[in-house]
């Protein structure tokens, strides 16, 4: 429901840095629609960016000591490194 706010707001910030082009305001015209897109953009690359917990990090990968409940699904989480890439994983804790 948030996320579809936030879209919301961005576009009318964009359909109002439209109008705003059209009755020749260059300058707030810029303004809202450069925040208009950053709000959408940002709305968008959030939904990529952060991807739903993994049930198994696979070979290679050390569990550290981090962990947290995930505020989405209320699960555990622990935090799984590949030590050559220093990538991370987040795989759902299945221990009671």
């Amino acid at each position: 429901m948030l996320r579809a706010v936030v879209l919301l707001l961005g576009l009318l910030a964009l359909g109002g840095g439209a109008w705003a082009l059209l009755s020749g305001a260059l300058p707030p015209a810029l303004v809202f629609a450069l925040w208009g897109v950053l709000i959408v953009v940002g709305t968008l690359y959030e939904r990529v960016r952060y991807k739903e917990l993994e049930r198994h990090p696979g070979a290679g990968w050390r569990a550290t000591d981090e962990r947290f409940i995930d505020d989405a699904s209320g699960k555990a989480v622990t935090v799984y490194i590949e030590p050559a890439t220093g990538e991370r994983k987040y795989v759902a804790d299945e221990r009671p």
